[in-house]
């Protein structure tokens, strides 16, 4: 098996063929071991959000005051330390890992010449064919660059460039409220940039629950954040002194820096898909079926380069199916139950559907809520405006949806996750001992409040 791209896809991939006992080697440029989510992705930004926390002292102000921070003038030096130290590591762990399976490292990329081969280009200029019995696309994405925008990487640029940034700008633009934005949004705002977030759509977010998004904004706000939804960029100018973001409407945002985040493009304009039969969409996206077999049934795609949902977590999921499956090694079904985690400031993650997709579906249902300000934990970490929501059936009692907002929300969301995927019942929870004090027990709290309201129903129902 030949794997081209190391990030979470087809380093999963990778050694999970070879675990089978297959020969296995994984393409990818030398500087790039681990893919953009170790590089310039998922890894640094998560890093860098946990470096602008612990500085800020974000957290902590409910209980020292608003004026507490850890260090007063933050630098980028003192965020970036943090991001190297652990990128460093991720990359020894994936290298060491790959090593220890086995796995042949070609430093170099590759490109198609038929269906079965890849001609290797090494940093050196030379050239040297590799050919392999199944090959796995798993080449990621990069930022999409509109035309129209003159980037330069420093006073405009891509969530790519913000890792390169000399200095944290005093304002800021963010075009996009998708996830990648919020995050950055949430992060220079909390670092006490002026952000203003311009969206072309209504509202942000929107496959979350809207009372979370609702909660996001309004912390936001608190930290002086400014959004322009339903509004349309036309141009970006470079002054002396700045940026000058002019929106359709006529309005014009002055900025020390612009960044975009308006998706992503699949890494594929130099594989020469078409020499092995294969095409991509306008986005560099690869087709793929339920098993991640492109249109050639030997040659598998995973990971960004296939679309939504365009997560580490579920590209490290179907490297594993791919490969399985290549092998004819049994594989179970890709859970359909898959979380989603938002590292906004506060956390966002949820499972399962929102009360307005119930609603749409005519899908009937209760809802119970915890706040982390009736939780001892809650009070002790300093967070009042966390919560997590339960969206139960009142039919057989099972858990429709999980929603969570605030600190740990990403690691939370399991427990519901656990709970539905066994096809649990609020009545689980509820009878379930957690430990005290933690955030884990809003998980009782919650199905308390929903099974309180049930039992209300069922008495006027009587």
């Amino acid at each position: 098996m030949l794997v081209i791209g190391s990030g979470p896809g087809g380093q999963r991939a990778a050694i999970a063929a070879a675990k089978l006992g297959r020969r296995v080697a994984v393409v990818d440029r030398p500087d790039m071991i681990g893919g953009v989510s170790i590089h310039t992705g998922t890894i640094p930004s998560k890093t860098l959000r946990e470096a602008v926390l612990y500085l800020t002292g974000l957290t902590q102000r409910d209980l020292y005051g608003q004026s507490y921070r850890v260090k007063e003038d933050i630098t980028v030096a003192d965020l970036i330390s943090r991001t190297q130290h652990v990128v460093g590591r991720e990359v020894d762990v994936i290298r060491s890992q790959l090593a220890r399976n086995q796995v042949s490292f070609f430093s170099g990329t590759a490109r198609f010449t038929d269906d079965h081969t890849v001609a290797l280009r090494e940093a050196s200029g030379d050239e040297r064919l590799l050919s392999a019995e199944h090959i796995v696309i798993a080449t990621g994405t990069r930022p999409a660059r509109p035309d129209s925008v003159a980037f330069d990487g420093r006073t405009i640029m891509d969530s790519d460039n913000v890792l390169t940034l000399e200095r944290v700008p005093r304002s800021m633009v963010i075009v996009g409220a998708g996830v990648i934005g919020m995050e950055y949004a949430s992060m220079f705002a909390a670092l006490g940039s002026k952000v203003t977030v311009v969206e072309k759509r209504p509202g942000m977010l929107d496959m979350c629950d809207v009372e979370i998004v609702e909660s996001l904004k309004y912390h936001l706000r608190d930290l002086a954040v400014t959004f322009r939804f339903s509004e349309t960029v036309a141009a970006v100018e470079r002054h002396a002194r700045g940026t000058l973001t002019v929106l359709e409407s006529g309005k014009k945002i002055p900025a020390d820096a612009v960044m975009y985040s308006a998706g992503r493009q699949g890494l594929t304009d130099g594989l020469c898909l078409d020499k092995a039969g294969l095409s991509a969409d306008a986005r560099g996206r690869i087709t793929v079926d339920e098993h991640y077999r492109t249109e050639v049934p030997h040659i598998y795609a995973v990971g960004d380069v296939i679309g939504y949902p365009a997560l580490a977590a579920t590209s490290m999921e179907q490297g594993r199916a791919a490969a399985y499956h290549a092998c004819g090694e049994p594989v179970g079904r890709t859970h359909g139950l898959q979380p989603i985690g938002i590292y906004t400031i506060p956390e966002i993650s949820f499972i399962g559907r929102t009360e307005d997709q119930l609603t749409e579906d005519r899908v009937p249902f209760e809802v119970g809520v915890s706040r982390y300000r009736e939780l001892a934990r809650g009070q002790i970490i300093g967070d009042s405006h966390g919560m997590l929501k339960l969206l139960v059936s009142p039919e057989d009692r099972t858990l429709l949806g999980v929603h969570c907002f605030g600190t740990g929300a990403t690691e939370l969301i399991h427990i519901g996750q656990s709970v539905m995927g066994c096809g649990g019942t609020v009545d689980y929870l509820v009878d379930a001992v957690f430990n005290y004090p933690t955030l884990a027990e809003s998980y009782k709290v919650a199905a308390l409040d929903a099974t309180n309201r049930l039992r209300q129903i069922d008495r006027i129902g009587d």
